[in-house]
């Protein structure tokens, strides 16, 4: 899969940067600090503006022959970016343009611009998606110091496709693990539609803050009890079974001990994680050794750590993007849920 980039042929460069590591892709700027959203929004090539422009299509007779005149389509506008006069995209008339500063800012009010570390931020195609991930000041501490950061991310277009996004993600520092954890019924993340008052709307989304603090508040409480729960081996396993499960078929086989009736290519799976779980240095630390919460960090671990990608891009579009990764990593902090309360079937 192609990193799919902008290069911006007037400067030469290409629209992205990240903080002391280079991306899979090894292209754009490395920064040795933090930089400030002015910064960030320069290094990452974001700073160039979008306009609406009017549309015309070319007339014909009733002989099908071009006529001189042009015609104005009054519902759908182009997105143009100003600096190089690529055309994004085509929109609708009540479309409205949430510009590459607007969405810094939107970062820099969640914290009151204290605090908050911008690690990435880049644009795709001729520039019609951008990207930003920031790191906040805080921390979600399991026992005396394994700690997890947190970090938000947004993601917008100028072309018409897709909500402006903007979402919370915690990563356990000791193993780089995104966990990826959203509470029952509680989302990790908002959408803004691109419409009347959309910059209003992203202005005051303080609602995303109040998303990671809800959400880091509960999770460090849950992670923290579950430390404390034990979990036998066989117990490991089912839930490991249960979390990687694909569908209702191999679930049913599960439960009625047709075992023979699982494939290969799942039982393997499940002992990869299974492996992980017993094996990896990061599974053997007191906060995760044995218990519930290393059970968990053993899906997670799983897809971060030692699962297949056919790159880093397809990596992060199944941890962060709604793929197979976020997918089990959801079922596997459910199931870690129901164990903790007893509300598991932990016989067959």
């Amino acid at each position: 899969m192609a990193h799919n980039l902008n290069f911006n042929e007037q400067t030469g460069q290409h629209s992205f940067f990240s903080v002391k590591e280079k991306a899979w892709h090894g292209l754009g700027k490395v920064l040795d600090n933090y930089p400030t959203s002015a910064e960030a929004l320069k290094f990452a090539g974001l700073d160039f503006t979008v306009i609406k422009e009017n549309i015309y299509t070319t007339n014909f007779s009733a002989d099908g022959q071009a006529m001189d005149f042009t015609q104005k389509i009054k519902t759908h506008f182009a997105t143009i970016r100003q600096d190089t006069g690529n055309v994004l995209g085509v929109v609708g008339k009540d479309y409205e343009i949430v510009q590459n500063i607007d969405a810094f800012s939107f970062f820099d009010s969640i914290v009151g611009g204290d605090g908050i570390q911008y690690e990435t931020a880049g644009a795709l195609g001729k520039g019609e998606r951008i990207f930003i991930t920031a790191k906040l000041p805080s921390y979600i501490k399991v026992g005396k110091d394994d700690l997890i950061e947190q970090y938000l991310f947004l993601t917008t277009s100028h072309d018409g496709y897709g909500s402006i996004t903007a979402a919370f993600t915690p990563v356990r520092i000791v193993c780089n693990n995104t966990l990826n954890a959203a509470l029952r019924n509680f989302s990790n993340s908002i959408k803004i539609r691109h419409t009347a008052n959309a910059k209003d709307r992203l202005e005051q989304a303080h609602k995303v803050l109040g998303i990671s603090n809800q959400l880091s508040g509960q999770l460090e409480t849950i992670f923290n009890n579950w430390t404390k729960v034990k979990v036998t081996d066989p117990e490991l396993h089912r839930l490991i079974q249960l979390a990687m499960v694909p569908n209702k078929e191999v679930l049913e086989n599960i439960n009625t001990g047709k075992w023979d009736e699982l494939s290969t290519c799942f039982n393997n799976m499940c002992s990869s994680v299974f492996e992980y779980a017993m094996t990896s240095p990061t599974q053997q630390q007191e906060t995760t050794k044995g218990n519930l919460f290393g059970a968990y960090n053993a899906v997670t671990g799983y897809f971060q750590n030692v699962r297949n990608y056919k790159d880093d891009e397809a990596k992060l579009k199944s941890m962060l993007y709604g793929g197979t990764a976020q997918a089990r990593t959801q079922k596997a902090f459910n199931l870690c849920e129901d164990f903790f309360k007893g509300q598991l079937d932990m016989v067959n």
